[in-house]
């Protein structure tokens, strides 16, 4: 009877453990943001990709017959050099590579390889699903469609080499949109929310949540429900983590305030 007794308990106890160690797996670091610096940000940019290189802005607007690719002075908000996509183009996210910009489109399964310099079309490629965000780690362009994973391209013909599924608490996370490489994780935001998500490249695990739900007075937004929390930059030179919206007012400089931190 004893020996049953000690079975069960030890039982009991692994089974705690194992829930405990599942709970810590999957807990998420909780942050909400300070405003370091607040900059001008074109009311009319419909804003679907965003980073910071070499001291300027580079930015992607969507809308089919009004998207376009910026390149933006950040004090001011000043468009310094456009290009605007063709008509029938609902442009999406963009990242640097090299001496390019590789763009996507939303629903037209077609992406635009882009001369850094003078934002001439060099060339295009295809890709099946939607487009969304983009970023790059050094080694590879990653790419979000919409659903819970990321697409990991080749950067020299843009083939996808591998998909990495993200989730949050164990659970798939969906409408992963704008992407931004901040020291090693992936900075995401989700579609229809005011939280940018951190993710660990390697598991796909949601390891940070960033509340910026207090940005919306400040952002100048309007009542449509489209003008939503969109845009992710960093200087990695300055340490500097930027983010805006789609027809914000505003861009800020921000700074991350631990709230709940496992």
């Amino acid at each position: 009877m004893r020996l049953r007794q000690a079975l069960l308990t030890a039982v009991t106890l692994v089974s705690a453990l194992l829930c405990n160690c599942a709970q810590a797996q999957w807990r998420v670091a909780k942050f909400n943001a300070e405003v370091v610096h607040s900059y001008p940000h074109d009311v009319d940019a419909f804003t679907q990709g965003l980073f910071f290189l070499n001291d300027f802005l580079y930015e992607s607007t969507g809308l089919e017959g009004r998207s376009s690719l910026r390149k933006v002075k950040l004090e001011t908000g000043a468009v310094l050099q456009k290009h605007v996509v063709e008509a029938n183009y609902f442009a999406e996210g963009i990242v640097n590579w090299k001496s390019e910009i590789v763009g996507l489109t939303y629903k037209s399964q077609t992406g635009f390889i882009y001369d850094l310099e003078t934002f001439k079309v060099r060339r295009r490629f295809t890709y099946v699903g939607e487009g969304w965000g983009l970023t790059q780690d050094g080694r590879h362009i990653i790419m979000s469609d919409g659903t819970e994973y990321l697409r990991f391209l080749d950067p020299r013909d843009l083939r996808e080499t591998a998909r990495l599924k993200v989730t949050y608490e164990g659970k798939p996370l969906n409408n992963i949109n704008e992407l931004e490489w901040v020291d090693g994780e992936i900075f995401a935001n989700v579609w229809l929310t005011n939280d940018i998500v951190r993710i660990n490249p390697k598991t796909g695990a949601v390891v940070g949540l960033i509340d910026l739900t207090s940005l919306n007075q400040l952002s100048g937004r309007s009542s449509d429900p489209n003008d939503t929390l969109n845009g992710i930059a960093y200087d990695s030179a300055r340490k500097r983590l930027f983010v805006t919206g789609k027809r914000w007012k505003r861009l800020f400089e921000i700074s991350l305030i631990p709230i709940d931190h496992p």
